[in-house]
């Protein structure tokens, strides 16, 4: 597990990537962020059908999955998406609200495998399952 300085670094990080900046993407509990995050349907997640970009909500499900790893993670450690499966069950409109939460199913000595969803009003309406290789910092 991260100590309470390098957990805080990295989830600062992620809040500081300017993709996630643009896309307005919060944390769903400051104090837990591996409860996922949450980001508003405005323009910038908005394919030309006025409806939430899949290329959108398929990075902030990763951006999820790292969150949800990261208090296993050492401070020597970090992880790396080395394969990613997103189904994009159905479309959301403009001006949704988007919850992405994701959990660790396994976490191996290098390979954790993890699982996103993202719902709007409770409904889950894209899934993904995800691969990340634990490498040494340092």
């Amino acid at each position: 597990m991260p100590s309470e300085t390098e957990t805080a670094t990295r989830v600062q990080g992620i809040l500081d990537i300017p993709l996630n900046r643009f896309l307005g993407m919060e944390l769903r509990d400051a104090a837990d962020p591996s409860a996922g995050v949450w980001f508003p349907v405005g323009r910038t997640a908005q394919n030309q059908a006025a409806v939430l970009h899949g290329g959108v909500v398929t990075t902030l499900l990763d951006t999820a999955c790292y969150l949800a790893l990261l208090p296993q993670l050492a401070d020597d450690e970090h992880a790396v998406t080395h394969d990613l499966t997103a189904s994009l069950l159905r479309s959301v409109a403009a001006d949704k609200r988007v919850d992405v939460v994701g959990s660790v199913l396994r976490r191996g000595r290098s390979v954790a495998f993890l699982r996103a969803e993202a719902t709007v009003d409770g409904e889950v309406v894209a899934a993904a399952q995800v691969t990340k290789s634990v490498v040494r910092l340092r």
